[in-house]
Parts: C-alpha cells; sequence; structure tokens
C-alpha cells in the first residue's frame, strides 16, 4: 500500500574508475547502498539510486595508448563489465551513467561557469612535476614517494593513503615518474583554483549539523584553522581544479590546454546520472537539486574520499547555488581472513571470480551481517562466512519453509489452513518489523540480521514443539498438521519479507512459491489464510570448504615470472635502466646441484598478448628454436605486448607445466625488480640465439 506522504529519496555510491575490474572491496559499498534503497522503496518511498563509470583521467588515456585503443573505446569496455556485474549482484540501479557524458560536460561547465562569475575561481602560474622523458606535466597519481607529512613511503601525489594528509606533488619527498621512472622536473604553468578557503565558516558549520558520521565530522575539524588563530596557512586551501594536456577529459571553457581535473567532474557525474534518468523518465531534476528543494540526497562512500565528498562537493554546490547533500554515509575497508587484500594469498577476489564459484545473495548477506552505521573496517573470514550461510539462511530460514511445506502440498493440495490458529505469535513476528525497518533506515543492518535471526529461531522452536512429522502418524491430527504447517509458513513469510532489501532474488523466488504477490511490510498486516500455495523448490545450497577454496585458488594471480629481488634490487626506472647495488640481503644460499637442475634458455618472444580478465599477466608465445612453449608472466604492468614481441629474454624451460584459469603455463621467464612498473625481463647479450642453453 503506498504511503500518504512518501519521501522523495535521491542516493548515489562512489563512482567506479573505469579502469579496472569490479572487486569485492567494492561491492561493500553498492550491497550496502542496494540494501538500503530496496528498503526504501518497500517503505513506500519514492527513491532513484544512480550511479556512473568515473572515466576520466591520465590512468585511462596511458591504458588506452597501451592498448591501441581510443579512451572512449576502453571506457565502453569497461562499462560493460562493470553493469555484467552490478547486475549479476542484484545491485538495481534507477540509472547507470558515464561521467563521460553529454550531461556532464554541460553541468561542469555551469557549474564550473557559476564558481567563476561569482568570484570563486582564480588563476596562477605554478611550479608542477615535468617528466623530461614522456615530456608531459605528471597528474597526482602518477607521481609516488615519501608523504611529506609522515613519512609513509610509496605514497601517490595528491594525498597519503597512511595519514590521510592531502598535499601538493611538489611537496612529495623522493618523487619519481610513475610513467618513466624519471625523476620529476618542475615547469611552471598556469593552472585554476577554487577558492575553498572562502567556504571555511559555511562548511565548519555544515559538518556539524548532523550530515556526517559523528566520528567523520570530528575528523574533519582538522581541515579547519583553529578559532581565533591568524597563523600563516591553517585552515583550508585553495583547490587545483585544472589538469594540463594531454588529459582525457572535459577542458575548461576558454581555454586551449587546461582541463577540469578529475575530481572536480566525477561527483557533478551524480547529477549528471540523474539528469540522464530524467530526461528518459520525465522526473523534474531541479525538485532534487535546486537549493530550496526539500527532497533527500545521500551519498555512500568509502571513508578514504570523505575529504572530497564533505569539503570540497558541498563548498561547490554551495558556491554554484545548488543544494548540498543530506547526509554523506561512509563505510570502513574491506580485509578477507583479518588481513588486506592479497593477490598472491588469493583473497583479492573480483567480483566475476566470485559469482564463478558461489552464490552472490550468500554474500550480500554476510555484508549486511556486519555492516552497521559506522566507518569501521569489515572482514570477510571465508571460515566465518561458510558457518554464518549455512547456519542462518540453509539451517534456519530455509529449513521452515522446507520443513512445512511438503506436509501442506502433499497432505492438503497446497492449501494453507483457513485461519491462522496462532494470531498471538504472528502478531509478535508483524510487531518485530517496526524496529527491524528502524535499523535498516539507520544502516545497522547488523542489528536488524540479529533481529531476524533471533526470529527464525522462535519459527524453529515452534516447529520443533509443534512436531508435524508427528502429528502426521497419529489419527485425526490432520488439522493440527495444516495448522501448524500454515503457521509455519506464515511465519517464514514474515521473515523472507524482512529479508527481501538483502536477498532480493531469493524473495522473488519465495513470492513465487507463497504464490500471494509481492512481500512488503504492509501486506504482513494479513496472515496468508486459505491460499495456495505452488510446489516448494530449494532456495540455497550449502556453501561447502571446497567452495571458498577454489574460489581463493583462482584468485590467486602467480607473477609466472622469477623475480630475483632478494638478491638484487633495482631502484626506479632511471634513463640508463642501471641496476643499483641490493638493498636487501642474499637469500638464504642453494647448493650447485640445486642450481644445476635449472635448465635456463634463451627464448625469443614470438608473440606477446593481453590476458582478458587478469591485471598483470601477458601470455607469450617463446621460442626455444624450433620448440615453441606458452608462458604466462605477471609483467604487465612494466610492459606493453607490442613491448616484446620480437625481443630476447631467458626463460626456466624444465619448470613443470602449471595448470591457471587461463590455460597452462609451461615456464617462466626472468625478471628483476621490486615489482610492478619497476621489473625488468632479463634479456641475453647480442649473439645469443633462441634455445641456447645458460650454463
Amino acid at each position: 500500500m503506498p504511503r500518504e506522504n512518501p519521501r522523495n529519496i535521491l542516493v548515489t555510491s562512489a563512482l567506479p574508475y573505469a579502469n579496472g575490474s569490479i572487486h569485492i572491496g567494492h561491492l561493500v559499498e553498492y550491497i550496502q547502498t542496494d540494501i538500503w534503497v530496496r528498503f526504501q522503496k518497500l517503505q513506500g518511498n519514492s527513491c532513484f539510486y544512480v550511479c556512473a563509470d568515473d572515466a576520466h583521467g591520465t590512468p585511462i588515456m596511458l591504458r588506452a595508448q597501451n592498448e591501441g585503443i581510443t579512451p572512449e573505446e576502453l571506457i565502453a569496455e569497461v562499462a560493460k563489465e562493470h553493469k555484467a556485474d552490478f547486475n549479476d549482484f542484484f545491485i538495481d540501479f534507477d540509472n547507470y551513467h558515464s561521467t563521460h557524458s553529454e550531461e556532464n560536460r554541460e553541468l561542469a561547465t555551469e557549474i564550473y561557469t557559476r564558481l567563476r562569475d561569482r568570484g570563486y575561481i582564480t588563476t596562477r602560474t605554478i611550479e608542477q612535476a615535468y617528466d623530461p622523458e614522456k615530456e608531459m606535466f605528471l597528474p597526482d597519481r602518477f607521481i609516488k614517494g615519501s608523504c611529506p607529512k609522515c613519512g609513509a613511503e610509496d605514497q601517490y601525489g595528491d594525498n597519503c593513503e597512511a595519514c590521510g594528509a592531502t598535499y601538493s606533488t611538489t611537496e612529495l619527498k623522493n618523487a619519481v615518474s610513475a610513467v618513466s621512472g624519471a625523476k620529476p622536473v618542475n615547469r611552471e604553468s598556469e593552472h585554476y583554483f577554487f577558492k575553498l578557503p572562502e567556504f571555511e565558516e559555511m562548511l565548519k558549520q555544515w559538518t556539524h549539523e548532523g550530515h556526517l558520521q559523528e566520528e567523520v565530522a570530528s575528523k574533519l575539524n582538522e581541515w579547519f584553522a583553529p578559532e581565533g588563530t591568524d597563523e600563516d596557512g591553517a585552515g583550508l586551501q585553495e583547490w587545483d581544479i585544472s589538469r594540463d594536456a594531454p588529459y582525457f577529459g572535459f577542458r575548461i571553457p576558454d581555454t586551449e590546454d587546461k582541463y577540469f581535473y578529475v575530481w572536480l567532474d566525477a561527483p557533478i557525474g551524480y547529477m549528471a546520472s540523474f539528469k540522464n534518468l530524467c530526461d528518459k523518465s520525465e522526473i523534474d531534476f531541479d525538485t532534487f537539486w535546486s537549493s530550496d528543494s526539500d527532497a533527500e540526497l545521500y551519498h555512500f562512500i568509502g571513508k578514504d574520499i570523505i575529504y572530497f565528498h564533505a569539503l570540497f562537493w558541498p563548498a561547490m554546490l554551495h558556491g554554484a547555488g545548488f543544494r548540498t547533500p543530506t547526509a554523506i554515509n561512509a563505510h570502513g575497508f574491506l580485509t578477507v581472513n583479518g588481513e588486506k587484500m592479497s593477490k598472491s594469498r588469493g583473497t583479492f577476489i573480483k567480483a566475476r571470480t566470485w559469482l564463478d564459484h558461489l552464490n552472490p545473495e550468500a554474500l550480500r548477506y554476510y555484508f549486511a551481517a556486519k555492516l552497521g552505521h559506522g566507518i569501521e573496517d569489515l572482514d570477510l573470514n571465508l571460515d566465518d562466512f561458510r558457518a554464518r550461510v549455512n547456519s542462518d539462511l540453509v539451517g534456519k530460514v530455509v529449513n521452515i519453509a522446507s520443513r512445512c511445506a511438503g506436509f501442506i502440498s502433499k497432505r492438503f493440495d497446497g492449501q494453507l489452513s483457513a485461519e491462522c490458529s496462532e494470531k498471538e505469535l504472528y502478531q509478535d513476528f508483524v510487531a518485530q518489523g517496526e524496529s527491524i525497518a528502524q535499523h535498516y533506515e539507520e544502516r545497522d543492518f547488523g542489528r536488524a540480521i540479529r533481529e531476524i535471526m533471533a526470529l527464525a529461531d522462535r519459527a524453529n522452536r515452534y516447529i520443533d514443539e509443534k512436531k508435524p512429522w508427528v502429528l502426521a502418524k497419529e489419527d485425526n491430527k490432520e488439522q493440527e498438521v495444516q495448522d501448524a504447517c500454515s503457521v509455519g509458513l506464515n511465519l517464514f513469510r514474515a521473515l523472507m519479507t524482512y529479508l527481501k532489501p538483502v536477498l532480493p532474488q531469493m524473495a522473488q523466488e519465495v513470492e513465487s512459491f507463497l504464490n500471494a504477490g509481492e512481500l512488503s511490510w504492509d501486506a504482513l498486516q494479513q496472515p496468508l489464510e486459505g491460499s495456495t500455495i505452488n510446489k516448494f523448490k530449494p532456495l540455497i545450497r550449502r556453501v561447502e570448504e571446497k567452495d571458498t577454496d577454489a574460489l581463493v585458488e583462482d584468485s590467486k594471480e602467480s607473477l609466472q615470472a622469477v623475480t630475483i629481488t632478494p638478491a638484487i634490487e633495482t631502484k626506479q626506472k632511471s634513463s640508463s635502466n642501471t641496476i643499483s647495488e641490493a638493498i636487501e640481503p642474499i637469500a638464504e644460499e642453494i647448493q650447485f646441484d640445486d642450481f644445476a637442475k635449472l635448465d635456463l634458455r634463451v627464448a625469443r618472444i614470438e608473440k606477446a598478448a593481453p590476458v582478458e580478465g587478469a591485471d598483470r599477466l601477458l601470455q607469450l608465445t617463446l621460442d626455444l628454436g624450433g620448440e615453441k612453449k606458452n608462458v604466462f608472466a605477471g609483467i604487465k604492468s612494466a610492459y606493453s605486448a607490442e613491448d616484446l614481441r620480437g625481443k630476447l629474454t631467458v626463460m626456466v624451460a624444465n619448470l613443470a607445466p602449471r595448470k591457471m584459469r587461463f590455460g597452462l603455463s609451461e615456464g617462466m621467464v626472468l625478471a628483476a625488480g621490486p615489482g610492478g612498473e619497476d621489473l625488468f625481463i632479463l634479456h641475453p647479450d647480442k649473439g645469443a640465439k633462441p634455445g641456447m642453453r645458460i650454463k
């Protein structure tokens, strides 16, 4: 039953970057958001959920160049993959778009122009990092070094993932270009800045008006100047919103070679995706985005990007005359088995790999059971995952239906009792819906799940007490059997209604089974009496250890290149490509007989190609002087396929073949370096020929 005064709600999740696959760490956010949106719609509210691919920036431009395609072709391919993954995890966007769209170009231009005309944009010449080898200005994410605030190593040029500090690229210590490995030089360039300091008082107030979680609001205080201070540099700083060509993005109006920084047009992508939906569905855009809008706007994001969303974004919106968010809901990071996700351990799990092995709703349930309304990190422990899914969903919830449905179908032609015999018990379940709904509203999904499972325990105790399987063997107990099983199925209906935001596919199957319309809070006000159910079909199977073992094994992405880092280690790539002195101890000694077992051969790289579905692998066809070997090598981050074709290298030719999910790997190529882009395959000197053995 629709509510008399439904709320108007617009919801977004952070935009996934169009340069890689969706993994289970991303899915925490999209599942959390989708559950909340589905709940709002079940409550009869008018709720729209929009998202888009974040499609701009230098990484996308460079990857497209390496693959020999246009950026537009690349982002189209990635969008297709992202949409398929989201769809198969039942993430139900009302609209999924791209920041590389006309709607986003128009809105970014409009917001920039308003800010400029109101005096919030300024220009000045700055020194900027420049790669002398690639002859290009380096964007923040293509410079790495040590954080100028806390000293953490291997940090990007715009913000530190260790302490959360933001800074300019010129402040980074020991900086190197992530494109060539060269030491950047400073060159002057005119840049455009947003006058963020002019919004300091507005943001001080806005961040403490209930729009943010309490711990987030407290953390943001560090960005503001202390009361009464006139210390130079204290408080918010002007924000650089421009980037130099070459850059894949939108050109700034009235410039020739300046482009909007990706973080300017990315959040505007929320508006653009909704505008695209409005144009297709006759929804009034201004109802949700005008400065006097009484609609609700919620952003779900990870805690790592809170500064952009809770400071820069509301200031931009306010300065341009648009409304600011009702609330920004941040969540923590995902760990697997208590540790950071790891490709070598097989715990860096892509969405598609999960789908190849496990039920997507099982992950939705597990995340829901552990998600609260705070920003604490969430751990996916695979042993706990199996136990919880098997105990809660299989052993408690679905078990109720499977225990009762058979009796109703076989003995009563699928017909439930004409009257619910346990109305007080049933009403207890219905009454609990108010508390469960409040937990959903507050994003305290874990607490909602605990209350639902407590009801499931009560339902199972009721069936255990009634023992319909015993009553069925006694004379004149038919009505008691029908009544007990009918009550059991009504309690099951209540449980599945409360779980519908979490388990949408299973809920749909239950709706078909119960044959009584859509599950909803309002529909629960009346129990099912005298209606006819359909034959029960299994709803979910147990998760076995072999299932999660296969998932982990399939997620391992072996380098398949012998990286000799224990003995020698290269520093960042330089123009001379020289190898530095060792900075780690020599590996444990081996005997000559151990080394002699290695058959090291010169090989010519006849073919090289990227491996679909693998971030780091190239598939190499190696010619050993007439004999061909197929090898998967984890060197894609350092070399393009085109770079390798025709080159000589060294391989371990007598390594036992290894079956991978991409095919059979018949050896290893030798490489040195710390990894990533700083990895060098070994090249024999001139005169070497394919097939020669290295002695």
